[in-house]
């Protein structure tokens, strides 16, 4: 066997192991396993990409260079995971997009200077040949267009995650207007660039393309962004499809297309779960303009401590808890968990409601209560639970804001009306974890806080669940 026929067989089983993993990501229990898959695909997917180099006689010295690049990525990517906290993976994931990006514009550069650039060169010539330069042409530019357009829109999602830039929506005059005249832009120099191929033309469509990524995402509210993130994902994968059919790589047309299909619809996913349509999503962002409701009087909020959170806790029948990006920060998680066994324990019935949008990215939650071992037989998404609100002794609202606005299904004027929210309003009494009254991440008052049937806690959520577990022990000892 040939190392080319050797390496043609191990992007099939590559290929497999990538479906293999995206099934396995889609339920808690097999989440490991999925990981498992992906990982072993990317390493067989490696292993025989350098299989392939060395039959093409790419030379030692280029050997060299392609395995120490293949150690360095492996080392800041091994060193980069070691350190980041849950907190941390939404920008990270979007920055790690933007290399996917990055690396998708560099290659359609490659592409161009190998080929358009010299027409008299023997790859110009055989495209020629095969009357396939006209395809060629449209993949380069195409490739870089959605290379580039990812790489700035990652960069500044990762600052908007990561709180280095302001989440607030840039509201450029005209924007949805910038927005569509640069789309048609690039197909009328797709056109162009495809019959005549000149530099300047491929020049104009990535600095077009940089300007169109960042605006995208800076035009984007903060109660987006959960879609953002799964959006970029979906760019990612068509801009390494597009390098793909540059390179004529196989498996990196079939990843591309994998991540590319799965990020899309997980953002129709998310954008069903916030009854929003993709269009409005790129159109702009929640709390772009508060409106009348954001002027409203609510009237005084009511506060609470932890030895009443522990009474109200340890005389319930049944506790519905619901996390939110608070909780990652405040990395509450593990004791959360342990107050949900010790109520347990006590015959209090305990589950958690998890909004599809609840952090910062999609099953940013899940993921946080699984590494706290919470079972996932108590963990129920919106849709399984909102029924049962109405029927539940005490709700534990820790870090969550916008996901629990009522403001969303009782006021049309609000920015989030007709967003699906967990009604927990509905239950006998509401806790919310708060460090203060502000609004949440989108930027809007939640009426919640005011209502007479809640209360508020402030202050760390991972001390006040501490000092929550300390008062329901002394409770039980007595």
């Amino acid at each position: 066997m040939t190392i080319g026929t050797a390496a043609s067989a191990a992007y099939i089983v590559a290929a497999l192991l990538f479906i293999l993993a995206l099934a396995g990501l889609s339920k808690h229990e097999t989440a490991k396993s999925g990981n498992t898959f992906g990982v072993a695909g990317m390493a067989l997917a490696l292993v025989a990409t350098i299989g392939l180099a060395i039959d093409g006689e790419i030379g030692a010295m280029n050997l060299v260079l392609l395995v120490v690049a293949v150690v360095i990525g492996a080392a800041i990517g091994l060193q980069r995971a070691a350190k980041v906290e849950m907190t941390g993976m939404p920008e990270l994931i979007a920055l790690l997009h933007s290399f996917v990006g990055l690396a998708a514009v560099l290659v359609g550069w490659n592409g161009y200077l190998h080929v358009e650039a010299d027409l008299g060169g023997d790859e110009a010539l055989t495209l020629k040949a095969q009357d396939m330069l006209g395809i060629h042409s449209a993949e380069v530019f195409i490739g870089v267009f959605i290379g580039a357009v990812t790489f700035t829109g990652s960069i500044v999602a990762y600052l908007k995650l990561s709180a280095k830039i302001k989440s607030s929506p840039l509201m450029l005059p005209g924007k949805n207007f910038l927005n569509l005249g640069a789309l048609a832009v690039f197909v009328v120099l797709t056109a162009w660039f495809v019959i005549d191929p000149q530099l300047w033309l491929l020049i104009v469509v990535t600095l077009l393309a940089l300007a169109l990524g960042w605006h995208l995402v800076a035009s984007i509210g903060g109660g987006d962004m959960p879609v953002v993130v799964s959006m970029l994902n979906s760019y990612s994968g068509w801009a390494a499809a597009a390098a793909g059919f540059l390179l004529e790589n196989d498996l990196l047309i079939v990843t591309g297309a994998l991540v590319g299909s799965s990020g899309a619809y997980l953002s129709y996913i998310m954008c069903k779960a916030m009854n929003r349509s993709f269009i409005s999503v790129i159109a702009g962002g929640f709390g772009i303009e508060a409106g009348p409701a954001q002027d409203k009087e609510y009237g005084d909020h009511r506060e609470i401590n932890a030895e009443g959170v522990a009474e109200l806790l340890t005389s319930a029948d049944t506790v519905i808890i619901t996390p939110g990006y608070g909780m990652a920060v405040a990395q509450a998680q593990h004791g959360v968990a342990e107050l949900t066994r010790l109520l347990r324990d006590r015959g209090v019935d305990v589950r958690f409601g998890i909004h599809p949008v609840a952090g910062r990215l999609p099953g940013h939650m899940n993921v946080l209560l699984a590494e706290a071992r919470v079972p996932y037989d108590i963990v129920c998404e919106m849709d399984e639970i909102n029924d049962d609100f109405a029927g539940t002794s005490v709700v534990l609202v820790i870090g969550a804001n916008d996901t629990v606005n009522p403001a969303a299904t009782e006021d049309p004027s609000s920015p989030i009306a007709g967003m699906p929210v967990l009604t927990v309003w509905e239950a006998d009494n509401v806790i919310v974890f708060k460090r203060s009254m502000a609004s949440g991440y989108a930027g809007v008052q939640n009426p919640l806080f005011f209502r007479e049937n809640s209360a508020m806690l402030f202050g760390d959520a991972k001390d006040r669940v501490e000092d929550i577990l300390a008062a329901v022990r002394q409770l039980t000892t007595v």
